[in-house]
């Protein structure tokens, strides 16, 4: 079989409270895909996604799913029970780069330096601050910032909103000394680190959250960051490190945060490693691989041509 004629199942949309970031990434990359030649099958993913694709029986899954089942090692179970090949990482990595806290405890042991953490219970973060501030509140296993909370060292008490009766973020949230600093990210290729970005919120953002990731002008992007060649090839090392440590496979993408104040730390900390980064037109992704020299399209033919099962 020739690589053109291949039929591509893309999985987006999906069950997570990132689906609608899924929808335009999975359309994105459906989009680029039929144009270089691939037959493309556009899934919107729900409790039927096995029977779909047993009737449609594509040859590759193109995983363009965000957050709970699609980047947590769920879909990926799937596809490896019904033998079909897929993008990016497998159930392990997956399962375990979605576990904020336990990605940190195989990130620390690979000498990646994380962020001093730990999980609490909703109940006990709402009740008092957890540890000193500054600090940061997240759950443990969603993506795009979705439930993020930074406290400052002036706040008396923990946000409100923990109290919420119709909290949906879960029980366990994690408790994690605050960075300061420049927002800095790092994509991988196969074992290649692409460039590094500085991410800088837009005017009125207060930090990298939903809003800015993926409103138009909602950040600004420095490719690449104006860095010192000895700190942008940490950043490359460390995205690389961090990329095997947890088993990834495919495209990944390492945030950090540097602290190079003039009063500040020095130090240089991973936040979180994204198995499925955002494929969306403000994507970083995306924009590291044209920076390296590769367009979307042919970003998204060697994802395809690298899937596989076993990942």
């Amino acid at each position: 079989m020739r690589q053109k004629q291949k039929h591509v199942a893309v999985l987006m949309g999906g069950l997570s409270n990132e689906r609608e970031i899924s929808l335009r990434s999975g359309a994105a990359c459906a989009e680029a895909l039929e144009e270089v030649g691939y037959q493309v099958t556009k899934v919107d993913v729900g409790q039927d996604v096995a029977q779909r694709l047993a009737a449609i029986n594509p040859d590759v899954c193109f995983n363009a799913l965000h957050g709970r089942f699609g980047e947590d090692g769920c879909i990926q179970g799937v596809l490896e029970t019904m033998g079909l090949p897929y993008t990016h990482s497998g159930v392990l990595a997956s399962a375990l780069a979605m576990h904020k806290e336990r990605a940190k405890a195989v990130l620390r042991e690979a000498g990646v330096p994380v962020a001093e953490s730990r999980v609490v219970s909703r109940a006990e973060a709402a009740l008092g601050h957890p540890i000193d501030p500054p600090y940061v509140i997240k759950p443990p296993a969603e993506g795009s910032s979705v439930g993020v909370y930074i406290i400052r060292e002036d706040q008396a008490h923990p946000p409100q909103e923990l109290n919420a009766a119709d909290w949906a973020l879960g029980e366990e949230l994690m408790v994690e000394r605050y960075i300061h600093g420049r927002e800095l990210t790092c994509a991988v290729m196969g074992e290649e680190a692409l460039g590094v970005i500085e991410i800088r919120p837009a005017d009125g953002l207060t930090f990298y959250d939903y809003e800015s990731k993926y409103a138009p002008g909602g950040s600004i992007h420095v490719l690449p960051a104006v860095l010192k060649p000895n700190v942008y090839q940490l950043v490359q090392k460390l995205s690389v490190a961090a990329h095997k440590a947890l088993g990834c496979r495919g495209v990944s993408r390492s945030d950090f945060r540097f602290d190079d104040r003039q009063e500040g730390t020095g130090e240089l900390i991973c936040l979180e490693i994204n198995t499925q980064p955002g494929m969306t037109s403000t994507s970083l992704v995306p924009e590291l691989a044209a920076y390296a020299g590769r367009s979307f399209g042919d970003l998204v033919c060697w994802i395809v041509e690298d899937a596989s099962c076993n990942r």
